[in-house]
């Protein structure tokens, strides 16, 4: 009995998966609305309806107000207020509302408390984290809430937005795909058009001017000027196209540019990468009109200025899950705001980053 237990192998315990629990996903049946969750794997639905507060089941953790259909999208007008903006929020949930909190944007409860400020969200919500689902929702509540208070929330698309609304779901996190079998959907299908995430989310636009400063995920590159300086033309555009598939919108020319994944508005680094000097932004920011560009996409460790502050950096690596930072403009001068709710000048730009996509 000794000797068999002395030399016995231990046993190892079967590690077990973490709780599957997201939602609501509200979807539309002809005007019908089923809110459904996942929670502890197993599915629960509720029909619900327009203008309803729903109660948090799991996922969400916060009352939801099932909000009006969105056929059009009509931004507050911006005379100059103050704005806040971030950027690769990757279904950092929890981070992100940290972020917020700190900086005095939304309450305990995750309601909006910066007055008519503007809050931009430059892309990239989707993929890699675990908590997508959470961060749309609470961006959408928040619009809601910021244009009754005379603010605004703008959620700008980035390249990862737009690769799964065409079906690639290279970066998407393994709990979706399970979450969309147990729905009995596609990941894209989670967001489609008859959900209201997505009557809403197919409706953001790419690209955003506020005053002097003009907002995408990528960037602008001097072949694609006029994109930038018809916006309006060029979010209708991509609007249009979201929902095609990889091959449709880059076999069409006229959408092609807007995808390219080394020169689009969504994918551009030049900027960083040599690709423009500083006299060439220059050149580039007197043409729009602005005195900077804010982009996403290309990761630095703070926010950072660029170019002689004609270009700022803002995603700082949130989608690491370990700290972040937001960018405000108040009154022409810029600062970051960090998880201590304190504000910092930002960083100048060291040098060349490391090539994430």
């Amino acid at each position: 009995m000794f000797a068999q237990a002395a030399f016995a192998r231990p046993q190892q315990a079967t590690p077990e998966l973490p709780a599957l629990n997201d939602g609501p996903y509200i979807f539309n049946d002809q005007g019908k609305l089923e809110a459904a969750w996942v929670c502890e794997g197993e599915v629960a639905r509720e029909a619900v309806t327009r203008h309803q507060l729903i109660s948090p089941r799991c996922g969400y953790p916060y009352p939801l107000m099932v909000p009006a259909p969105a056929l059009t999208d009509v931004a507050m007008p911006y005379h100059g207020e103050r704005i806040i903006a971030v950027s690769d929020i990757h279904g950092q949930f929890g981070l992100l509302v940290r972020l917020l909190r700190a900086n005095g944007v939304i309450d305990d409860q995750g309601r909006w408390r910066a007055g008519n400020a503007h809050l931009v969200i430059a892309g990239d919500v989707f993929d890699r984290g675990p908590q997508v689902t959470e961060s749309v929702w609470l961006l959408l509540q928040l619009q809601a809430q910021a244009r009754a208070a005379g603010g605004d929330v703008h959620y700008l698309l980035g390249n990862h937005e737009t690769m799964v609304l065409y079906g690639d779901t290279r970066y998407v996190n393994p709990k979706y795909v399970e979450i969309a079998k147990r729905l009995k959907r596609s990941v894209n299908g989670l967001y489609g058009r008859d959900t209201v995430i997505g009557e809403w989310l197919y409706l953001r636009p790419v690209l955003l001017r506020l005053g002097d400063t003009v907002f995408m995920h990528g960037g602008i590159s001097p072949e694609n000027l006029e994109l930038a300086l018809d916006i309006d033309d060029t979010n209708a555009t991509y609007r249009s196209s979201l929902g095609k598939s990889r091959d449709d919108v880059r076999a069409n020319p006229v959408t092609a540019r807007l995808f390219d994944g080394k020169r689009s508005p969504i994918w551009y680094r030049g900027y960083f990468d040599g690709q423009l000097e500083t006299e060439d932004v220059l050149a580039l920011t007197n043409r729009l009109g602005v005195a900077r560009i804010v982009v996403g996409h290309t990761t630095l460790n703070h926010i950072s200025s660029l170019h002689g502050g004609r270009v700022i950096a803002i995603d700082n690596g949130i989608k690491r899950g370990e700290s972040g930072e937001l960018l405000f403009i108040e009154d022409g001068k810029l600062s970051r705001g960090l998880l201590d709710g304190s504000r910092v000048p930002l960083r100048e730009f060291p040098g060349a980053p490391p090539r994430e996509d």
